[in-house]
Formats: C-alpha cells, structure tokens, sequence
C-alpha cells in the first residue's frame, strides 16, 4: 500500500519490472474487469428497482408529493429532515412515480460513490487496486441495498466518499479551492441525514495525522481555519439536531445494542475472507509475502472510516437509551470494511496481481445475486402485491379494513381512532390504494387500541359479513388472534390471502346460517 508519490512511483516499477508484466493482458482484462462489472450491477442494483416498496420508501413518496412541511409530519420531524427528497423529487417529475423512478438517484449516486471509492483506494493502497476494492464493495449485501433503495443512504455513501477524496485532494495540493470544495461537499453530509455526524470525527482525525507527521503542506493556521469554516457550515444542523433529540425516545424502534450487535456491524467475516482469498492467491502463485510501504495517514482513514461510525452510534445508543444502532444507518461505513479488506490484501498480493484478484468478483453473482428468483425484490415487504390482493376481494366501499400503521410514531396520544387516514402514519395506504373502508389503528396494542377495537368489533364487524386485517405480518397476528377471541365473533372463520413477505392480508367471514 502506499500514498506518497514515490511509493506509487516505486509500485509502478515494480509492475512494469515484474516478470509477468510483459505478459500481463493490460486493455484486455481492464475490459474482462468492466464486463464483470456491469453484470453485476445490473443483477444486484438495477433488476430489484422494479420491485415494491418498503415501509420507509413509501414514506419518501408521502415527503416528494405532499412536502415536507406536511402537518402530519410534525409526529416524526426527522423523516423530512433531509435534503434527499430534491432528487426523488426531479425523478418524480422527469419520469413519474414508479419505484423505477424513485430509485433510479440512489443508482447514480451509489456508481459515483463506487467510483470514489475506487480512486480512494488506488490513491492510499495501490493504483491496481481500484477494481479489487469495487468487487470488495459489491460483496458486502447492504452496500448493494442503498442502490436501490428510495432513501437518503445512497447519497450519504456519494458525499461521504466525495468529501474524503476532497479531503485527500486538499492535503496533497494545499490548493484554497480544494479546501472550498471540500468545505461545501462535507457540508452537506450532515444534511443528507441526521446520523452521519460521526463522519466529521474521520475528517478531523485523517488531517490531524497528516499535519502530525509533516505528510501535507497545508500548516495548522489554515486547517483550523478551513474546519472552523466547516463547523460554521454546519451551525444550523447543529442546531436541528438538538432540537430533535429532546424527543429521540419517541422514534426509538431498535433495542439497546450489545456488544455482539457491535462485532456484527464491523463486517469481520468479509475483512478476513478477503485477506484469506489474498493469501491464498499468494501461495498459488508461490510468491513471498509482500509487504508494502503504508502510511499512519492512510491507516487512520481508513480505520477511521471502518470503525468510527459504529463505534460512535453504539456509545450513543448505550449511553442515552435511545438505540440508533440500526444496520441501515450503519450503512455509510461500509466502504470503510471494504477499503480495510483491501489493505490488508495488500500484504499478501505482489503488484501484478490486483486485477487478476480481482476476477474473483465472479463470485459475487454467485453468492450475492439471489438466484431462486428470476427479478430479486429489493425487500421483504411487498405492499403492492399486498393490496392487490385485497383489490382482487372485490370489497365494497363499506367492508372494514382494520390497517395497523407501520410506524412506530402511530401510539396514543398521538394516535386516536379518528385518526385521518391521508396522513403520514398511513402512507401505505396512499402510495398503494386498496378498496374497502379503512381504519387506522396504532403500531402496536394498547389500553386505547384494545378499546376501540372492542367497540368496532361490536358495532361494525359482527353486523359486517366479512373484515380484513392488513398491515405488517406482526401486527396483523396480533389483531387477527384478538378478534378471533371476541364473543360477538366466535362463530367467525378466518384466513390468510396471503403472505407477502413480512407483510400479511387475514380475511375474516361469518360462516353461512349464522346471525
């Protein structure tokens, strides 16, 4: 690995020097590589688009087409907090309203990341090992995910990328207009979502090792300068964030995270797979271990950018009860696993063998590609489906539909039996229209809800000849075994239409001759 230029200098000799270089097929594999590149892409990223979307998705639809200044956005003032929804918004007006269109930013933005990420890695590891830590990032199932997924991770994956390689471009060149440029890409990380302030600690951390140890231009006057600017930037986020987080409780939908939680999220299976395939290249093709040259600065960005995130959000979670340690917000760390596997290959593969390692990203379509069905669904929520089935009901405009919202804002106070439907909490219902005569309940039971529902089963399901339940698999089991133990509906049978994924459709009829 290297970052200096005598060391890429050094690296270059060594490939032009090597005895394979003048066999090496060059243009041939760089179109091997880009070919292998593609039909992964397009198997991973671009044949789930078409696919339903999830709970949060439909939430995004609800911020483009009614604005984020929306009432029924105050229960959960986070959601709109994003300056994402500008581009699913263009999309919307470009090309409609299909998951195709929503999604097709996070693709753009998700190729662009890749990019950076690749350049990253051949500016600090080596210049070959563009391609190898491209076929590193598409190994890992949830850097795939952002691709095609109508949220703001995607983006937070693309700037962070971009402000890291700015960062780079600034402490190289001492330049006042890539200080700027980084100041304005950075900037906007914390805008993209809430969650990535953990990111400005990889920032401060990379310079400060750089400035350290005398490896850049830049003088610490104007580096205090050019991150007091930055924090400057980031004042009224700053100022957001606080006032959000007097009511984070009220969003919490993850328990406390253990230390097993912890370990998980670093991704050390990839880490090490990657170093073993590595090794075992090394020894397949009888060559000595291979150390190269690698700089504090480029080991602290790279650490930095594996580990902080989690570690910071798992100190967070643990030290205020109020758990952020989801695996989707831990997503803008992941090229961090990616980078780490790849500079610890760095040990074992001689100079001429980064793109022929790199090959082996073949087995991404084997392992990652989701073979058991022809169009992958990019989650196990299909909503679409789901309504439909409840369209092929044939249900009249009176026929009681009982939708538990998938949001855990939906609980009382908040929520109340004559909750309006058009509303945030119930943006399921918006996005894919059903027939039959919705009404809301909350996220989960409660001493309200179990009243309420108590007075609907006696006032309006009983004298129904038939109901639905719908809404998320665990809510719709919940109220399906409430109502088959009322009295008034003893008599009643009950049966799935389907399942559809972790979404679920129970219809309940009142068996013939009974009254």
């Amino acid at each position: 690995m290297n970052v200096s230029g005598t060391d890429s200098a050094a690296a270059l000799r060594e490939c032009r020097t090597s005895p394979l270089a003048g066999r090496r097929p060059g243009r041939k594999l760089n179109l091997l590589l880009a070919a292998m590149l593609v039909l992964c892409l397009a198997r991973l990223w671009l044949m789930p688009l078409a696919s339903s979307f999830w709970v949060d998705e439909m939430a995004t639809a609800f911020v483009v087409r009614h604005g984020a200044a929306e009432p029924s956005l105050k229960v959960a003032p986070q959601v709109p907090a994003s300056i994402y929804y500008v581009l699913p918004g263009i999309a919307e007006r470009l090309f409609g309203g299909s998951e195709v269109a929503y999604r097709l930013p996070s693709v753009l933005a998700m190729a662009a990341g890749l990019l950076l990420i690749a350049r990253i890695a051949a500016k600090l590891i080596h210049p070959d090992a563009a391609w190898f830590v491209a076929i590193v990032c598409l190994f890992l199932r949830d850097f795939n995910y952002q691709a095609a997924d109508a949220r703001p991770y995607a983006l937070g994956t693309l700037v962070a990328s971009a402000s890291l390689w700015l960062l780079i471009r600034w402490l190289d060149s001492a330049r006042w207009t890539d200080a700027i440029l980084f100041v304005g890409v950075a900037s906007l990380l914390w805008r993209v979502h809430l969650i990535f302030w953990p990111l400005y600690l990889v920032f401060a951390l990379y310079t400060m090792v750089r400035l350290i140890g005398a490896d850049t231009s830049v003088r610490w006057p104007k580096a205090a300068a050019v991150f007091a600017l930055l924090g400057v930037a980031l004042l009224p986020v700053l100022v957001q964030a606080l006032s959000l987080f007097r009511e984070a409780g009220a969003h919490v939908v993850a328990p406390p995270p253990s230390v097993a939680d912890l370990a998980r999220s670093l991704k050390p299976g990839l880490v090490a797979a990657v170093a073993a395939a590595a090794a075992l290249m090394s020894l397949w093709f009888r060559k000595r271990l291979v150390v190269h040259a690698v700089s504090w600065a480029a080991l602290s960005l790279v650490l930095g950018w594996w580990l902080c995130h989690p570690l910071c959000l798992f100190a967070f979670s643990r030290m205020t009860g109020n758990s952020v340690f989801l695996s989707r917000y831990l997503f803008v760390a992941l090229p961090g696993v990616a980078l780490a596997g790849t500079a610890i290959a760095a040990v074992f593969l001689p100079a001429q063998y980064w793109k022929p390692a790199a090959a082996l990203g073949l087995a991404v379509l084997l392992f990652q590609g989701h073979w058991s069905h022809l169009w992958p669904a990019h989650h196990n929520s299909d909503w679409r489906a789901a309504s439909r089935s409840l369209d092929s009901l044939s249900l009249g405009p009176d026929v009681p539909v009982i939708c538990p919202s998938p949001f855990i804002e939906a609980r009382p106070p908040v929520w109340r039996p004559d909750y309006p439907i058009s509303s945030f909490l119930y943006s399921h219902l918006l996005v894919y229209r059903m027939s039959g005569k919705p009404y809301p309940f909350p996220f989960e039971s409660s001493p309200e809800a179990e009243q309420f529902a108590a007075q609907l089963s006696k006032k309006t399901l009983s004298s129904s000849p038939r109901f639905v339940v719908y809404g998320g698999g665990r809510a719709v089991r919940f109220w399906t075994k409430w109502f088959g133990a009322r009295p008034e509906l003893a008599a009643w049978q009950s049966w799935r239409l389907g399942m559809f994924g972790d979404v679920e459709v129970v219809v309940f009829e009142k068996m013939h001759g009974v009254v």
